[in-house]
């Protein structure tokens, strides 16, 4: 880890001026081993190190709520629509807080009667919904089971002869009032297609309303109700489905919604996150806290305007935060040479870190630069220490950059 301590430098001019033909050889070597790793790290794609960079962004914990929230709405308002990323949410909405969700659906219960007439009406999903009636008193009745016996005595007039027996006849009002274990009879495909072709009130009632509030319907057909309610965002913008999703996105942690919802991103809208943070990440005057490894990147993002591009920011958090997984990565590819090639530049960068006044050279070059830059190079020679360190056990690199803000 680069570890970044923010005061003026007090370097002597005569040191400086002194070190830099080394500083400049260093940096040469530095900037070959960048290229080796990239050209390995790019290799099989960039998918490992996007992994890298969304689980380093995960662990950011400066900002607050709004703005979390505030984050991942830009990104779900974004044209074009990147429908993966709201499916994604929704499904983790649904997961966590079903009863958020249901009141929408109540609110649109008509809605549901294409549902259930729809794929064919599939016996299967009438049966799930509407099949729970309880041995006990009509008030054990669960989920359509209970809407459609509520409705069929309060509407009985209009719908009482819709209602389907098993028996060789039926059942009066009357009877069934009494024993309303009876409804166990009920033929509910037939009863709930004939409900679907002639009772068209069912489906907007308050009792089959009541029966989704709870959201256990979600998971009925998750992939038909994440369809339906990325419509109600997109094509009708509904304020309620905005509203749940708002306080959803607060009231989870960052670093949930980051694991969950930043591997849906591509490279353009990742790179919107980093864009985003910048706006929301202040410079923090304390000393860093380096027990995250996070804070780098909260170190480089408030200097985002240095980072030239996405690629950069993928090597750097490599090369810092990755030091490990990336010596893993050369030592699993095949290519001999490479790994020939960096052990070499491993070693001589090793042989100018060991000798004369260690660092300095590096951290007066580092001065000149950009903050990004700077941090990787710094990055590099701190993967060099990992990489080497079988050969170099009494080498113990630390890092100091001493920055003006």
């Amino acid at each position: 880890m680069v570890r970044l301590f923010l005061s003026e430098p007090n370097w002597k001019e005569d040191g400086v001026r002194g070190d830099s033909v080394v500083a400049k050889q260093w940096i040469s070597l530095l900037n070959q081993l960048q290229s080796l790793i990239w050209s390995l790290m790019t290799a099989g794609g960039r998918a490992e190190a996007r992994l890298w960079l969304c689980s380093t962004i995960s662990g950011i914990t400066s900002l607050t709520s709004r703005q979390q929230r505030d984050l991942f709405v830009n990104l779900l308002r974004t044209r074009p629509t990147n429908h993966s990323l709201a499916s994604q949410l929704l499904q983790m909405i649904f997961e966590k807080q079903p009863r958020k969700a249901g009141p929408i659906i109540a609110k649109r219960s008509y809605m549901l009667e294409k549902f259930f007439a729809g794929n064919e009406r599939n016996p299967k999903l009438i049966m799930q919904w509407f099949s729970n009636f309880a041995n006990g008193g009509g008030l054990d009745h669960k989920k359509g089971a209970k809407a459609l016996s509520q409705f069929a005595f309060v509407n009985r007039d209009i719908c009482w002869e819709e209602l389907e027996w098993k028996g060789k006849h039926g059942q009066s009002p009357a009877v069934v009032a009494t024993k309303p274990h009876y409804f166990l009879d009920l033929d509910v495909q037939r009863t709930v297609e004939n409900f679907l072709d002639n009772v068209p009130e069912f489906w907007s009632s308050t009792e089959f309303a009541e029966s989704l509030r709870d959201g256990d319907i979600l998971f009925l057909d998750t992939k038909y109700f994440v369809e339906f309610f990325v419509g109600l965002m997109y094509k009708e913008d509904s304020r309620d489905v905005w509203e749940v999703i708002s306080q959803f996105l607060m009231n989870e942690s960052f670093s949930f919604l980051c694991n969950r919802l930043l591997i849906t991103l591509g490279d353009r809208e990742l790179f919107t996150v980093l864009e985003l943070l910048h706006t929301y990440l202040s410079m923090n005057m304390e000393p860093v806290d380096f027990g995250n490894s996070s804070c780098w990147l909260e170190f480089a993002l408030s200097r985002f305007n240095d980072c030239e591009s996405f690629d950069q920011l993928l090597l750097l958090n490599a090369v810092i935060n990755q030091g490990r997984q990336l010596l893993r990565l050369v030592h699993d590819e095949e290519s001999q040479e490479e790994q020939t090639k960096i052990k070499d530049i491993v070693s001589q960068i090793c042989t100018i870190s060991s000798t004369g006044n260690s660092l300095d050279p590096l951290l007066n070059e580092c001065f000149k630069m950009k903050t990004t830059e700077a941090i990787k190079f710094l990055g590099l020679q701190s993967w060099v220490q990992i990489a080497n360190s079988m050969n170099c056990k009494n080498l113990k690199i630390k890092l100091e950059i001493f920055m003006y803000l």
